[in-house]
């Protein structure tokens, strides 16, 4: 029977950075073969970091990650591990009949228009101080956050390596969730072992769908199935790592933490298998090593399986997780967040406490005539619970100075309110380097509920895809997380229980304006993640006043949402890259859908806050 032991690198690669994504390779590389690994695997395009975007098509960029592989490959060797492969992601250009080899403008997938030396998302397998066998991915996603199929040109061959007689079949992410292809190629080449390396996002419930995947696919080819995923965070994207290893008929031998850097070590015990055609069209070989090692795998140990966070606290790893990459990563050590008391602005301080530590955090309490004395404690209490720095810097001189010259009046005159805390916050940017968090959650961005150029400030946005109600679930889940650790829970209760309020003036409350949170938010996940139009919301029992006023609301409030900060991705359909939608549009999803949009209406939200809610959301 077949051996081998796996080391599965579930890393956090940073993007752009070749060099030190390389010098993660062999800092893991060597830790692999300190623990006896046979053959070790890093994720998906893990030396240019992932996704890369229109980088893709910059040959500049493309020919450093060539160089990089290459390099790298020498390097291993040098550093003591020629003898030990090393599979890793990287971005190389087309070659032979991937690429439009005769000048026709067509290559061999029948793409048109498709240049020679077109990018591909590859694999290189490296050992002996070469790259000895490459693998480019077959299946390009076009769809949510993904536009592969416009940078990338897809592999045709399954490529296969012999490690110590053991056949292992390559496919990368794409290739896994479609039907077919290389799954289907590695049975028929008889391959013992289908590694996949993967860069595949986090959203609420993927796990499981991933794990069952696997599963399927795992009895599909015939053989055992290592998927290998990245982990940290990019822009808006998070990888929760998750990696895990499941045998031919389903069984989960191994299984990595998630939202965290990990070495999986997993000895593999596997059927011996023989090509069920001769040859297997389309597969490329490569042997690298035929001796099996005469007496099995010294010290055979059993392999780890890592406990699933529950559904609530694996959000809050993934905010953590997000909002760490993104301030690191962009050079950031600190931030700044609006503090008011309420619990948005509570959930995103903590969430920063949690990702940088409280010390890193400024919170600032910007209270105005109208604040109320428990929401200026509250945020003090907050401060306090997770070591901010706390700081008062009260509005109410500066609003009067801009009334004094506007003498504005209505919602012009509210908004001035948090036009003048952003002022403040990004002074404070400004003159200390702190990155400035916004607060608004999904539900608010959805129906415009925020004042542009006031309480939308901020360079990124923990809660962006995060629903009210989840909010508030989210808040829970980590006081009593803190509690059950013996610690201090870093939110407020009264945070939690009061009614959420901008106090913009004395006894307003966001439901003077909005339906309440839970009906507002399951409507919403129709409607924004469902794309639901109006004659399904009412088949789904939803008052027809509520839906118009609703859908209203989020159709006017595109042309915010597209001045919005960045905020980590955790649900199937976040506002950004997963739904695309234009802002000049007269298509109202309303009982005359069809009707165009006056004049005026155009010009009131494209010159100011639509006027129903027309308040901004800053204090809550």
């Amino acid at each position: 029977m077949p051996q081998l032991r796996l080391a599965l690198a579930q890393v956090d690669a940073v993007l752009g950075d070749l060099a030190g994504n390389a010098q993660m390779v062999r800092e893991w590389t060597a830790r692999a073969a300190a623990d006896g690994a046979q053959l070790v695997a890093f994720p998906e395009m893990v030396l240019t970091g992932y996704p890369v975007e229109d980088l893709a098509l910059r040959r500049s960029f493309v020919d450093a990650s060539r160089d990089t592989v290459h390099r790298l490959a020498a390097e291993l060797a040098e550093d003591g591990f020629g003898d030990l492969p090393v599979v890793v992601g990287y971005l190389d250009r087309a070659q032979g009949r991937d690429a439009d080899t005769d000048g026709d403008g067509v290559s061999e997938d029948g793409r048109t228009g498709v240049p020679k030396g077109m990018p591909q998302n590859c694999v290189a397998v490296l050992h002996g101080g070469r790259v000895v066998a490459r693998y480019a991915k077959h299946h390009l996603p076009n769809y949510g956050v993904f536009d592969e199929f416009r940078i990338f040109v897809p592999g045709h061959d399954l490529t296969v390596v012999r490690v110590d007689g053991v056949d292992v079949a390559l496919a990368i992410c794409e290739d896994l969730w479609q039907d077919g292809g290389p799954v289907a190629k590695a049975r028929e080449a008889g391959a013992e072992l289908l590694l996949v390396l993967n860069g595949s996002p986090y959203e609420r419930d993927k796990d499981d769908t991933r794990l069952a995947l696997a599963s399927r696919r795992a009895s599909e080819a015939g053989c055992t199935l290592a998927y290998l995923n990245l982990v940290g965070g990019q822009d808006e994207l998070v990888f929760d790592g998750d990696s895990v290893v499941v045998t031919a008929d389903g069984e989960v031998l191994a299984r990595a933490p998630q939202f965290t850097e990990d070495l999986l070590v997993v000895d593999l015990e596997l059927d011996s298998r023989e090509a069920e055609q001769d040859p297997v069209a389309d597969v490329v070989h490569v042997v690298l090593s035929e001796a099996v090692p005469a007496e099995g795998l010294a010290d055979p140990r059993p392999a780890p399986c890592a406990p699933r966070l529950d559904p609530v606290g694996e959000v809050w790893c993934a905010l953590v997780t997000g909002l760490s990459g993104y301030v690191r990563k962009n050079g950031f050590a600190s931030v700044v967040v609006a503090v008011s008391g309420g619990i948005d602005s509570a959930v995103v301080a903590a969430l920063a406490a949690d990702a940088l530590g409280g010390r890193q955090v400024v919170g600032v309490s910007m209270p105005s005539v109208y604040s109320s004395d428990h929401s200026r404690d509250d945020a003090r209490d907050l401060a306090e619970r997770i070591g901010a720095d706390y700081r008062v810097q009260p509005i109410a001189g500066v609003v009067d100075a801009f009334q004094h010259e506007l003498s504005l009046t209505g919602v012009a005159e509210e908004n001035l309110q948090a036009r003048a805390r952003a002022v403040i916050l990004m002074a404070v940017s400004n003159s200390e380097g702190h990155l400035v968090l916004a607060t608004s959650n999904k539900s608010e961005l959805s129906v415009g509920y925020s004042t542009l150029y006031g309480d939308s400030v901020g360079g990124y946005a923990p809660l962006k895809d995060v629903p009210k109600t989840l909010v508030w679930e989210l808040a829970r889940w980590r006081n009593a997380e803190a509690v059950r650790l013996g610690q201090v829970p870093p939110i407020p209760d009264s945070s939690i229980t009061k009614p959420p309020s901008a106090e913009l003036r004395p006894g307003q409350t966001d439901q003077d304006s909005l339906p309440p949170y839970d009906l507002l938010d399951d409507l919403l996940e129709h409607y924004v993640v469902g794309a639901q139009g109006r004659s399904e919301l009412l088949d789904a029992g939803f008052d027809a006043e509520v839906v118009d006023q609703v859908v209203t609301l989020v159709d006017r409030a595109e042309w915010k949402r597209r001045q919005f900060a960045p905020g980590p991705k955790i649900s199937a359909v976040a506002f950004g890259r997963d739904r695309r939608l234009p802002v000049t549009s007269r298509w109202r999803e309303s009982a005359s859908p069809a009707a165009p949009t006056t004049g005026a209406d155009q010009s009131s939200r494209l010159s100011a806050d639509p006027a129903t809610p027309a308040t901004t959301k800053e204090s809550s």
